[in-house]
């Protein structure tokens, strides 16, 4: 059996907002294939002298990298797919929270994502659904 996954319409904006949005997804996919640990670090160092993202500057990156890049969507990017978010915010000044945890309730499964405002960014889970390990919040 097979699943089609469907790219969403292409409404990124301007060409400077499709080359950096182009930029933070290759930043993420290399930076997603290290260890959390230096992910965090990397991302902390990134955070320096930004200010934090408003909820809709990081629910439009997000929207951004999931129109950019397939590998950003679905279930299974969840990890490029934050990291390209933070990044897209960071080349625009801004800084989400970047977060990495575990479902609260079995079976075991990981995820990452942003937060802003105190709040999930564009996430279809409740709030609590998820136990945060690693945090990286604007610096």
């Amino acid at each position: 059996m097979s699943i089609s996954q469907v790219m969403p319409e292409n409404t990124v904006g301007n060409l400077r907002t499709k080359l950096a949005a182009k930029v933070a997804v290759a930043v993420a996919r290399s930076l997603a294939k290290k260890p959390p640990k230096k992910i965090q670090r990397v991302l902390r160092l990134l955070s320096k002298g930004a200010r934090p993202a408003s909820y809709a500057e990081a629910a439009r990156a997000r929207e951004v990298v999931v129109a950019t890049s397939l590998a950003c969507t679905g279930p299974e990017g969840c990890l490029p797919r934050s990291i390209a978010t933070v990044v897209l915010c960071r080349l625009q000044g801004t800084f989400p929270t970047w977060c990495a945890g575990v479902r609260v309730t079995p079976p075991f499964g990981a995820h990452a994502w942003v937060a802003a405002e105190g709040r999930d960014v564009e996430e279809p889970y409740p709030p609590g659904y998820h136990r945060v390990l690693l945090k990286v919040e604007p610096r």
